[in-house]
């Protein structure tokens, strides 16, 4: 079942897949090194995964599957081991009688599939799948523990002992009950993509809740007895003081494991009813984003791209608390993040780590404010200046003048809008001509909510929803800008009204939170030129500002989400949720 270079190298240009130059080019590399063509042409991006997976069923004569939306039974899915699926990238997703169907990357592994087939006692049909297909169906494992944690809980708190000192609650930290449910707890979070986990003590009970796309939803409910173990555990992991209950307490872990790395910045804070803990949780496996993949296209995305090969100046990103205004700046930095450039960074508190960038933990107790910081790092040759967030006026001060001495800096800003940020920094002491001369550009944004492909249903605004929305929106006008813009590529027909524009509704299923999955950015991009520059220069207001922007093309945040509803990214319920101020 092995398929040769040269054999590959056949086909792929008997089929004329990719350009006779880069498949000779990828040919020659495969065969120096001892490699098989088709990895080298993954590695080059010369042809898409699935693509390449098709023609290797083809040539073996093989089914093709793809099982990214499938929900496999549980009894079926565990016929081939949880270890065994991940190591050898291999599941089972159908049984009729007596032949079992699975799907794996690799079907020259004839060993495993001769394992699976001793262990079932079935005849065993093999299709051939993508990496995408293979990475849905092993997080099915992990849901299908969902029926048995309930037991798992119960079982293990009925065995946690109380706890009246400090050296008491460290044998219960370290015991058994209460190490299998605080890693459930963060087994299951990470399994349903939670960016936080809150756990809550009441009089009687303690609460467990995860954040998923930005929204809370209740996990489950603890007996009382297990609240001080998962603490101490949880301070255990996080190398806090153990016997300290009065003050707050700010520490982090890692988990490596299955592939994941995973960093947990946790929060302890006394509350009336013990401590609640909040844990933050990052994704430090996860591939890098692009500005693209967050949800700025056309326009924008080309301003941002022009401005940040700008050797020096100001970028600033503004929005609320939850808004994604960080992993913007880091998205920037990983761009910027080149051999020949020296990034440093004041942050508070550091999130990601990046390699090759200087990050420095802001401690305002010993004096290390990000004034201090930024005021040290100018020694530092810098040539990139990444500061968390412009919270005074001297660190205002001595961000603008990093970036008249030929730094580029990045910085947040809370603020409503983009054009909003200019007549804010001057609020906070700057000279006009200073913000007019430094900044570069400026991203406001909020994160919504995608709506669910697999069970979300279409339809068109009514008479009702359209007076509803004409209420709080210039419709008719946000229509027009849209078809004006490069945003839709030409979806819409110029005579296309609201009534005419298909959007979608969320509705709910098993793969998804209430009939949403996962987030994406709307943005408003303004891009400081000559003309706006001498409008700051004025004090001119941010609404005169904005006006001058969008008549020079800038899409607002509503009319930006409004195209994503029209692209089928979110719902217009979405929008609404996140711009009403």
């Amino acid at each position: 079942m092995r398929i040769g270079n040269e054999q590959l190298k056949n086909f792929i240009k008997d089929s004329e897949m990719i350009s006779d130059e880069n498949l000779k080019l990828a040919f020659e590399e495969a065969e120096e090194n001892k490699k098989a063509l088709g990895d080298v042409l993954l590695a080059k991006k010369f042809i898409d995964e699935e693509k390449l997976r098709k023609l290797y069923a083809y040539i073996l004569g093989i089914p093709f599957v793809d099982l990214q939306k499938e929900t496999i039974a549980t009894e079926i899915l565990q016929m081939i081991p949880e270890p065994i699926a991940k190591k050898y990238k291999i599941v089972a997703f159908e049984k009729n009688g007596a032949e079992l169907k699975i799907a794996m990357l690799n079907p020259e592994d004839i060993q495993t599939v001769d394992f699976i087939r001793k262990k079932t006692g079935l005849r065993i049909v093999t299709c051939i799948t993508s990496q995408e297909s293979i990475e849905a169906i092993l997080k099915q494992y992990g849901k299908s523990l969902r029926a048995e944690f309930g037991d798992m809980i119960d079982k293990n708190s009925a065995e946690v002992p109380n706890g009246e000192t400090t050296d008491d609650l460290e044998e219960i930290a370290q015991g058994l009950p209460i190490i299998r449910i605080v890693d459930t707890l963060v087994k299951h979070a990470i399994l349903q993509g939670a960016s936080d986990i809150h756990i809550e003590p009441d009089e009687k009970e303690v609460r467990v809740r995860y954040r998923i796309d930005g929204m809370l939803h209740e996990a489950m409910t603890l007996p009382k007895q297990v609240r001080d173990g998962i603490i101490a555990r949880i301070k255990v992991l996080s190398n806090l003081k153990l016997d300290e209950h009065r003050i707050p307490q700010d520490g982090r872990f890692k988990i490596e494991r299955d592939e994941v790395k995973m960093s947990f910045r946790v929060s302890v804070l006394p509350i009336f009813d013990g401590e609640k803990i909040v844990m933050r949780l990052l994704d430090e496996s996860s591939k890098g984003l692009t500005l693209e993949m967050m949800g700025l296209t056309g326009k924008a995305l080309e301003a941002i791209h022009t401005e940040i090969k700008k050797p020096n100046g100001m970028i600033l990103v503004t929005g609320p608390t939850g808004s994604g205004k960080t992993t913007t700046l880091y998205t920037i930095m990983d761009i910027l993040n080149t051999v020949d450039v020296n990034i440093s960074t004041v942050e508070d508190p550091v999130e990601y780590r990046m390699p090759r960038v200087n990050q420095t933990q802001i401690h305002p107790k010993v004096g290390l404010t990000f004034a201090a910081g930024l005021r040290a790092l100018l020694r530092q040759d810098p040539d990139i200046i990444m500061v968390g967030e412009i919270r005074d006026n001297e660190t205002m001060e001595m961000a603008i003048h990093a970036a008249m001495t030929g730094h580029l800096v990045l910085s947040t800003l809370h603020t409503n809008s983009a054009a909003g940020t200019l007549p804010r920094l001057l609020d906070m002491g700057a000279e006009p001509f200073l913000v007019a001369s430094t900044a570069n550009v400026i991203i406001a944004q909020r994160l919504v909510r995608k709506v669910c492909h697999d069970c979300c249903v279409e339809y068109k605004l009514n008479d009702k929803e359209m007076d509803v929305l004409s209420n709080n929106y210039e419709m008719e006008k946000i229509l027009e800008v849209i078809k004006r813009s490069d945003i839709l590529g030409g979806t819409l027909k110029a005579k296309d009204k609201w009534k005419d524009v298909k959007l979608f509704k969320a509705k709910g299923c098993e793969q998804c939170m209430g009939g949403y999955r996962g987030r994406n950015g709307i943005y408003e991009v303004l891009e400081i030129d000559e003309e706006i520059r001498k409008m700051i220069s004025q004090r001119a207001s941010s609404h005169d500002i904005e006006t001058k922007a969008r008549e020079k093309g800038m899409l607002t945040m509503i009319e930006d989400g409004f195209a994503k509803c029209i692209q089928g990214l979110t719902t217009v319920e979405e929008i609404l949720r996140v711009t009403k101020e």
